[in-house]
């Protein structure tokens, strides 16, 4: 990897799709953090459906 290359590629704007993934990272955080970190992979889940993911 060119030293170029590396510091375009850090000093880029998030894309789109990251912007997405960090907004989705924090609502499962939020979801587990509100039940009282009890709720396993699939009621989080369910719990993202109903908040429209």
């Amino acid at each position: 990897m060119s030293e170029s290359w590396f510091y375009k590629w850090r000093d880029r704007p998030p894309t789109a799709r990251e912007i997405r993934r960090q907004h989705l990272a924090e609502e499962i955080e939020e979801i587990f953090r509100d039940w009282g970190g009890t709720y396993g992979s699939p009621k989080v889940f369910i719990e993202l459906i109903r908040r429209g993911w």
